[in-house]
C-alpha cells in the first residue's frame, strides 16, 4: 500500500467515524493494520494533518482532530457561501437529465422520510449536495467543499434529529432543486444559503440542549 492509498483509507475511516475524534493514531499499529511501511503512514498522516483532520501533539504522536460545535458552525457558514455559488452555477448548467437526477434523489429522500429512516435521509442529503456539485462544474468550489465537509460529518445526523427538522430540511432541498430546474440562479443561491443557515441554527440548538 502506497502513502496515497494509506491516506485514502485513513481519510475514509475518519470521515465515516470508524476513527473517532481524539483517537490516537499510532504509527506502528497503522503500519500493521494497513499492511504498509511506516514511511507511507507518516506521509498519509502529514497529508491528513495539512487538511486539518489529524493533529500532532509533541511527544504524544498523532490523533484524529476534534472539531467542536463553534468551528462546525463556522464551516456551515463558509459552506453557505460556497454552495450558494454551486447552486447558482447548477441552475445555469442543469440539463433535463440533471434535473431528473436531482428529483430522483428527492423522491428517495421523501420515501425514507415517510418510513422514519433518518440515517438514510442524511446519507441522501449528502448525495443530493454532491449531485449539485457535479452539475455546477465549479472545480474550485468543489475542492473547497470537499475539504470542509469531512470536519462536520459527525454533526450531520445530530441536526436532523431536531424536532421538525427533517420535514423542514426536505422542503428546503425541494426549494433549491425547484430553483435549479427553473434556471433561477438568484433563487437557487438564496435557497441554498437559507438551507445551510437553518442547518447551523439546528446545530446551535442541539449544542444548547446538550447530549
Amino acid at each position: 500500500m502506497t502513502a496515497a492509498d494509506a491516506y485514502e483509507r485513513l481519510r475514509a475511516d475518519i470521515v465515516a467515524g470508524r476513527l473517532q475524534p481524539n483517537e490516537r493514531l499510532v504509527e506502528a499499529d497503522l503500519t500493521k493494520s494497513l499492511g504498509t511501511t511506516r514511511t507511507a503512514v507518516r506521509g498519509a498522516l502529514a497529508r491528513l494533518a495539512h487538511e486539518g483532520l489529524v493533529e500532532h501533539e509533541r511527544n504524544r504522536g498523532a490523533k484524529v482532530r476534534l472539531v467542536g460545535e463553534a468551528e462546525a458552525i463556522e464551516i456551515l457558514e463558509a459552506r453557505a457561501v460556497l454552495e450558494g455559488l454551486v447552486a447558482r452555477k447548477a441552475a445555469a448548467n442543469a440539463t433535463e437529465a440533471d434535473v431528473a437526477d436531482l428529483r430522483a434523489v428527492l423522491a428517495s429522500m421523501r420515501e425514507l422520510l415517510d418510513t422514519g429512516d433518518l440515517l438514510g435521509v442524511s446519507e441522501l442529503n449528502s448525495k443530493l449536495h454532491q449531485t449539485m456539485l457535479r452539475i455546477a462544474g465549479h472545480r474550485t468550489a468543489e475542492g473547497l467543499v470537499s475539504m470542509l465537509n469531512p470536519h462536520i460529518v459527525r454533526f450531520q445526523f445530530r441536526t436532523i434529529l431536531q424536532p421538525g427538522r427533517p420535514a423542514k430540511s426536505f422542503a428546503e432541498h425541494s426549494a433549491i432543486v425547484d430553483a435549479i430546474a427553473a434556471g433561477d440562479g438568484d433563487g437557487a443561491e438564496a435557497a441554498m444559503r437559507r438551507h445551510l443557515s437553518h442547518v447551523a441554527d439546528a446545530l446551535r440548538a442541539s449544542a444548547h440542549a446538550g447530549p
